[in-house]
Parts: structure tokens; C-alpha cells; sequence
């Protein structure tokens, strides 16, 4: 169970991301409000699961869960470039995720 609220929390990771660059500085209710949401929900959780989870494993997913959907975002409806290179480093984190939870 710890290892689906870290998933979901690295989610959240990259909703409160995203949320925060449409704040304009805290200006705009709607993604304030998101952002707020967000990350409240992104660190319970992850506060959840590192009951269960050792921290550099737990911590190291969330991060790349929530940077790889967060590039993600970006490219797909953001409008960020989605080179090869940057594809595949993304991969890179995506397959260091899997080790530390296959090698966990």
C-alpha cells in the first residue's frame, strides 16, 4: 500500500509543480488554490509511505516520479520541446525508479 500513496503522491508532486507556474506569483485563485491542494496531498502522502519506505528510496522516487510527470506536462500540453535527448534522459529516471523500487 506504501508504494501506491508514493506513486500518487509523486502525481500530486507534479500537479502542485505545474499548479505553481500558473500562480503568477500567487496572484491567480484557481492554480493557488491547485498548488495548495497539491502539495498538501503530495507531502501526506509521502509522509505515508516513508513510515514503511527508507527515506533515500522513498524520498528519490517521489522526486522522479514527480520531475518525469512534470517534464511530461510540459511537453505535452505546455508547449516545451520534446527532443529526442530529453525523452531519453527521461527514460534514465524512469528506469532509476524502477531499480530503486525493484532493488528495494
Amino acid at each position: 500500500m506504501a508504494w501506491i500513496v508514493l506513486v500518487i503522491s509523486g502525481l500530486f508532486e507534479s500537479v502542485w509543480a505545474i499548479a505553481l507556474s500558473r500562480t503568477a506569483g500567487f496572484t491567480r485563485p484557481v492554480p493557488t488554490v491547485v498548488f495548495a491542494v497539491g502539495l498538501v496531498i503530495s507531502m501526506v502522502g509521502l509522509g505515508y509511505a516513508l513510515r514503511s519506505i527508507p527515506i533515500g528510496t522513498g524520498y528519490a522516487v517521489w522526486v522522479g516520479i514527480g520531475a518525469v510527470g512534470t517534464a511530461l506536462a510540459g511537453m505535452l500540453f505546455l508547449g516545451e520541446s520534446a527532443t529526442v535527448m530529453r525523452l531519453l534522459c527521461l527514460l534514465l529516471v524512469v528506469a532509476g525508479v524502477i531499480g530503486l523500487k525493484v532493488f528495494h
